[in-house]
């Protein structure tokens, strides 16, 4: 199991980027959340290391409308605090 802590920069709000993560995330049985940032988006997931690096890539494409310019990714210990995946206002 993998847990991961993204910071996603460029045209990413406002273009349902934090709706397209929690699509994403739900159908690959990720857990964690998605919320805005002043400068961007921010997800914490975990999962299986194979679902979180099919959701990192998706990210890293971004959704239809969005443009992802930055994506930073740090690692962490697998913690399973989470029972679903949610969008964080």
């Amino acid at each position: 199991m993998k847990r991961v802590h993204l910071f996603i920069s460029g045209k990413v709000q406002g273009v349902y980027f934090r709706a397209f993560v929690k699509e994403n995330a739900e159908n690959m049985d990720v857990k964690g959340w998605v919320r805005n940032t002043d400068k961007g988006v921010e997800v914490l997931a975990e999962g299986t290391e194979e679902n979180i690096e099919v959701l990192l890539k998706n990210c890293e494409e971004g959704s239809p409308t969005s443009l992802v310019e930055n994506l930073e990714i740090t690692e962490g210990k697998y913690t399973g605090e989470f029972n679903k995946f949610a969008i964080l206002r």
